[in-house]
């Protein structure tokens, strides 16, 4: 048995005049080599605050290196349902299968998906999580994109909303994705749209009700260098074989010099050859990081407000 799920704590008042901090749950579903990044990117935005406990879904094959990371620190997904979350994080997997419900770990997710939307406060999906979530709540289908969609995106605010109080306009964002979600479809079953790009279509969007279901399509968790280590990866799949298109450097984000040294390279790569990547150096100064731990602090807010009122409501009910 997992320690972690040993020690979970179970659901239980507390005491009157007593606070307590919030508890959220990672339900971390990254690739192996993705696992312990992901986990401390959201540790950090998140801060110290908060009570973090660490969730997975054993429906996921790990290798294990990745075995060995998670058996002391995480629990099963059905551990989340005793585990007093006030919110849960979702993140995305890479992607095995051509169609989301032919995934391994398809019904293991949805279950989750479906416990969270109704028994916590509030969750958020990242990337692939919510594409999903909407897919298996709505009917909504993601599409193919033509080709990577990968980089720093300026992504507009469409209104007001609590979740982008004091943030700039527009919002840099990391995308990173092969798929795009239709913003009709959102609209018409019910979404809220609260920041787009041009460039790059939605980003964040939101659906009310039991728990305020956040959802992004971009990654403003990203470290300032997990876009190089992600094309440099690109890079070599290409030159290896393991994928068929060319990849193209992520939009407006290395500095001139770099993104050049590395469009000529990739202009010159071929399969099955044996030629290293130059260096794939990120910015000295990434425009994100600050913005990400606004968002992040915005959706806390709202977490404690929803458990605030939700107190008060049973402590009138109760007098």
């Amino acid at each position: 048995m997992h320690p972690s799920a040993i020690d979970l704590p179970t659901q239980r008042p507390r005491p009157a005049g007593v606070p307590e901090r919030l508890t959220v749950g990672l339900l971390n579903n990254m690739p192996d080599a993705a696992l312990a990044a992901t986990e401390r990117q959201f540790e950090r935005l998140l801060g110290p605050g908060v009570r973090l406990l660490r969730f997975h879904l054993p429906e996921i094959a790990r290798g294990p290196q990745a075995a060995d990371y998670l058996a002391p620190r995480s629990a099963p997904a059905d551990a989340m349902e005793s585990a007093g979350l006030d919110a849960l994080i979702v993140t995305g997997c890479e992607p095995r299968a051509a169609c989301l419900t032919d995934e391994p770990y398809w019904a293991a997710l949805t279950r989750a998906i479906d416990w969270a939307a109704e028994h916590t406060l509030s969750t958020l999906f990242s990337c692939l999580a919510a594409h999903a979530a909407v897919l298996h709540r709505d009917g909504i289908v993601r599409r193919r994109l033509p080709s990577k969609r990968s980089g720093v995106f300026a992504c507009r605010a469409t209104g007001r909303h609590p979740l982008l109080a004091g943030l700039p306009d527009p919002l840099p964002v990391p995308h990173s994705r092969y798929n795009d979600l239709p913003e009709a479809d959102l609209a018409a079953a019910g979404y809220a749209v609260l920041t787009r790009s041009e460039e790059a279509g939605v980003d964040l969007f939101v659906k009310p009700g039991p728990s305020l279901l956040v959802f992004l399509q971009g990654h403003p968790e990203y470290d300032s260098d997990s876009l190089a280590r992600e094309y440099r990866r690109d890079l070599l799949r290409y030159r290896d074989g393991a994928r068929s298109d060319r990849p193209h450097p992520p939009a407006h984000y290395f500095d001139p010099d770099v993104a050049a040294d590395l469009a000529a390279f990739a202009a010159r790569l071929a399969p099955g050859g044996h030629e290293e990547p130059p260096p794939c150096r990120a910015p000295a100064h990434a425009p994100w990081p600050d913005a990400a731990t606004g968002l992040v602090a915005n959706w806390l807010a709202l977490v404690a407000a929803r458990r605030g009122h939700l107190a008060r409501a049973d402590a009138l009910a109760a007098s």
